[in-house]
């Protein structure tokens, strides 16, 4: 490519986004609660956001639906799968982070290098696609948040990647994996993620279950031995969803990703990365994963989306709910941060946002919601008027028989003499109603 080709600016007209608190309403293109170096709790908003752009969504996305052909036409992209398209996008998409002021990014490996006719070629097409790619990050200062490899997208992984029954297309798998493991290595990325969509089953009649699970676990233990043989230090990620594309996916949420990796041995290498879009599929609240996962130690990164609940699929929404981001970010302060992960951006513009602008419009609308959300979220746990009033909720585990409990030393004998010597309990109201309007106050 001519050094001309490689100056062109892909945004025209769009400059670098500040933060303008006092803009007028309908003035778009700034922040107006994202201070990247606000402090927040001793920390600065940039630290505790760690705002990443997905490139898949926002420079592979196309518009496209079961009903429609695509309408997100952009003018970088000639939609070939031709190398220099695929420079060109990259090039494209680094220019974006940085008028966006974004420090991470994400990728599939099929997102930013093409297939090619076998692996050799397919990988050679990553090797200088990554090439690039480093040169840009070394270029912009924006690094790799994580890697992933797309395990779902190639005919050959219709009935599954890690867990086909064909030993031959696992060990495809294995292949692709770990020339992205090399990769994420090379671009000194800080995770690594796997979302199993065709990890799972459409019938249980052609499926053996265990002997799936089992081979998703060896495929796993093989992942965590080339980590350490190749000195990849990122955090390794599991992306729980209940289903879509598969009627049910193993790694359905939360905890069962936390069973699965304790079954198998694999909690000291795993952590998860939460996408609530995903866990209101799985029929909890927004917030449902992201603190399940915390409580236990696994919280390692949150694919920052929402969808809509009335409907029953993944619909990648820009996050823009402020009550939403404040019980996230309430979660990710109390476990003292996500570092090395991050907020990512694993969202895409509705299809009918045709407009370039529209691209920079729903990420700083999102980050201006996360914005708010820490803010809100810093006040909370700074005025402890909630953590006080669960505290006192459960005081009763404190002394007395509750702490003998809570310590594993009674017994049900004790439990019976208990009640027998103290009488019966007395109904204590849990007051959700004032818990939600004092929440209401933050907002």
């Amino acid at each position: 490519m001519s050094s001309s080709a490689q100056e062109t600016e892909f945004f025209p007209g769009i400059g670098k986004i500040k933060y303008c608190p006092d803009a007028p309403r309908d003035e778009v293109l700034c922040f107006r609660h994202y201070d990247a170096s606000k402090e927040v709790l001793g920390h600065s908003m940039e630290d505790w956001l760690r705002f990443s752009v997905c490139f898949w969504h926002t420079f592979r996305g196309t518009g496209s639906d079961p009903f429609g052909l695509p309408t997100l036409i952009r003018p970088w992209d000639d939609g070939s799968d031709s190398i220099e398209n695929a420079k060109r996008r990259l090039r494209a998409a680094f220019e974006f982070f940085q008028k966006l002021g974004v420090k991470f990014w994400t990728f599939h490996d099929r997102d930013i290098a093409p297939q090619g006719k076998g692996l050799a070629e397919t990988n050679a097409f990553l090797g200088e696609l990554s090439d690039l790619a480093l040169e840009l990050q070394g270029k912009s200062g924006v690094k790799l948040l994580w890697a992933t490899s797309n395990l779902f997208a190639n005919p050959l992984y219709a009935c599954g990647a890690m867990t086909n029954p064909d030993a031959h297309v696992l060990a495809l798998a294995g292949a692709q994996v770990k020339k992205c493991l090399e990769v994420a290595k090379k671009l000194n990325a800080e995770g690594f993620v796997f979302w199993g969509g065709r990890e799972g089953f459409q019938s249980l009649l052609n499926t053996n279950v265990k002997r799936e699970l089992d081979h998703m676990a060896q495929f796993f233990k093989m992942v965590v031995a080339y980590k350490e043989k190749i000195g990849f230090s990122g955090q390794l990620l599991i992306e729980p969803k209940p289903k879509e594309p598969m009627k049910h996916q193993y790694d359905y949420d939360a905890q069962t990703v936390i069973a699965f990796l304790k079954t198998y041995g694999l909690d000291k290498h795993f952590k998860l990365n939460i996408e609530p879009n995903h866990t209101t599929l799985a029929g909890h609240c927004h917030e449902h994963d992201v603190v399940m996962a915390s409580k236990f130690g696994f919280l390692g990164s949150i694919d920052s989306n929402t969808g809509s609940p009335d409907l029953g699929w993944d619909t990648d929404q820009f996050p823009m709910d402020i009550k939403d981001a404040t019980l996230v970010m309430k979660a990710v302060i109390e476990q003292k941060g996500l570092s090395p992960g991050g907020l990512n951006f694993d969202c895409k513009v509705r299809r009918e946002s045709t407009a370039v602008k529209d691209m920079f419009v729903a990420h700083i609308g999102a980050m201006d919601t996360f914005a708010r959300g820490l803010k809100n979220a810093a006040a909370i746990i700074k005025d402890e008027i909630l953590a006080k009033a669960v505290e006192k909720r459960y005081e009763s585990f404190d002394s007395g028989i509750g702490a003998k409990v809570e310590k594993g030393e009674a017994t049900l004998e004790e439990l019976e003499a208990y009640i027998l010597s103290e009488g019966m309990p007395t109904l204590q109201s849990g007051q959700q109603e004032t818990y939600e309007t004092i929440l209401n106050t933050y907002m």
